[in-house]
């Protein structure tokens, strides 16, 4: 396993050439097409992604610790497979559509700009996360820990109070329509 710190990696077809397994600590990867490649067991840590293609990835055991990614499309993503511990990260006009966060405890998380379509949140700790202006469209959450949670911003989506712990939550009084829809009244 290769240790890199500090360094850039950019527009650089790794169909080809795979990068290698390894520790990357404060690396900056943009424009990179990763999709349906094996990163298990890669750590990353303080890194950045931008513009990067990382749709059907397998992340079995793959560290992620203050990682930012930007504008990447991440589709598909178990990040449950990740490994847990210190798991952090942040998410800025991606598309996240059909990823699972299943049973991971992912507080203070960050989701700006972001397509979260389909994705499952079940039984994931999003205490303090923040979804700004983010499409959760038909997105599960059951048994979601949501408490400081911010969806002031967040559209489509459909949560059941009686399922998910909603302490202190913010919603926008224009969006509740989300929090009703298992009750199947009529908002006009």
């Amino acid at each position: 396993m290769i240790y890199e710190s500090g360094k850039s990696f950019s527009s650089k077809d790794y169909k080809q050439e795979q990068i290698e397994q390894g520790d990357y600590e404060e690396c900056d990867f943009t424009g990179i097409d990763f999709s349906n490649y094996d990163l298990s067991e890669f750590k990353f840590s303080n890194c950045d992604f931008e513009d990067c293609d990382l749709s059907n990835v397998k992340i079995l055991q793959t560290a992620f610790r203050d990682v930012i990614f930007k504008n990447c499309k991440m589709m598909g993503l178990n990040f449950e497979d990740a490994h847990s511990f210190n798991i952090s990260f942040r998410f800025e006009d991606c598309v996240l559509d059909h990823s699972s966060f299943y049973q991971l405890d992912i507080r203070k998380t960050i989701f700006r700009n972001c397509s979260l379509k389909e994705v499952d949140f079940t039984e994931a700790n999003l205490s303090n996360a923040f979804f700004d202006n983010s499409n959760l469209s038909n997105a599960v959450f059951d048994r979601t820990i949501l408490d400081n949670a911010n969806l002031k911003n967040a559209i489509n989506y459909s949560i059941n109070p009686n399922k998910n712990q909603l302490k202190k939550t913010k919603f926008a009084k224009d969006n509740l329509a989300g929090l009703l829809d298992q009750f199947q009244i009529i908002i006009e």
